[in-house]
């Protein structure tokens, strides 16, 4: 269905009071900048800012809905014959050898994670958006396996997928914010994921494997 005008000023209003906060804060840090900062800077109200971000740190990880059900679409999205693990490593070796903003790979990320690095309120929010993203592979592993409620493998499982994940990102959060070039980095980051590959079990390598048809 196309979009209607009223939803496209919406979104087109959205999208401008997030890119002005946006550049407050890299500009700043999180911490130094305020609600009323912001709307005086996008020239709307402050009331206007909360309907579309209820709190400050939506407004810097605005697209955390993308982040939570990452694993959970590369699963999902898994070859016939493919585990789960198999099919995140695969995307991930994808992405980092195609040098993607998806991973950190780009220009400027290390000043987003600076902003990240100092503000705890942001630290705080990036690890419930981790949590969520846990959680959410988990049940997505429960729905592909068939497992039941309490069956504790699918945790497990997502437990492992998650850490590869959150282990790549960290190490190129490190080394871009030490100034490293994206393209050295996306080299060293393939080696890093053939070695937790190596790491992982037969058994966590084997499950949720999707049937052929």
């Amino acid at each position: 269905m196309a979009e209607g005008l009223r939803e496209r000023k919406k979104r087109q209003t959205r999208q401008f009071i997030s890119d002005v906060a946006t550049g407050l804060f890299m500009e700043r840090g999180f911490d130094a900048v305020t609600i009323a900062e912001i709307a005086q800077a996008a020239d709307v109200s402050v009331n206007t800012v909360y309907n579309y971000f209820p709190a400050k740190e939506d407004l810097f990880f605005d697209r955390s809905k993308g982040l939570v059900d990452r694993l959970s679409r590369f699963v999902r999205a898994r070859h016939a014959g493919e585990s789960a693990a198999a099919a995140v490593l695969r995307e991930l070796r994808e992405e980092v050898e195609s040098v993607s903003p998806k991973v950190g790979l780009i220009e400027g990320y290390e000043r987003f994670m600076k902003v990240v690095h100092g503000s705890a309120a942001l630290q705080a929010r990036l690890w419930h958006v981790q949590r969520e993203q846990y959680e959410d592979l988990v049940a997505t592993l429960r729905q592909e396996t068939g497992a039941a409620e309490g069956d504790p493998l699918p945790g497990l499982m997502a437990g492992q997928i998650n850490w590869v994940h959150q282990t790549l990102m960290t190490a190129i959060a490190y080394e871009m914010i030490a100034g490293r070039k994206a393209d050295v980095v996306s080299r060293e980051a393939l080696v890093l994921l053939d070695e937790m590959e190596d790491l992982l079990s037969e058994r966590v390598l084997n499950y949720a494997v999707k049937a052929a048809g």
